[in-house]
């Protein structure tokens, strides 16, 4: 499957697909700018989200 068609990813496919590190993506987690969820211990990044910060960060 695609990456964009994905719903969601886990944090360190996140940091391989933006090639930001840890910190940052936890660090824009913090700001809101990128969503997750938490599905027991396990936290997920909403794709859309992370395609959507990208996004803005080309304009």
């Amino acid at each position: 499957m695609p990456f964009a068609e994905r719903l969601t990813c886990t944090i360190d496919d996140a940091c391989e697909v933006t090639g930001l590190g840890r910190t940052k993506l936890y660090e824009l987690i913090g700001t809101g700018r990128i969503v997750t969820t938490t599905i027991g211990r396990r936290r997920l990044v909403v794709v859309r989200s992370l395609l959507a910060l990208l996004d803005n960060m080309s304009n």
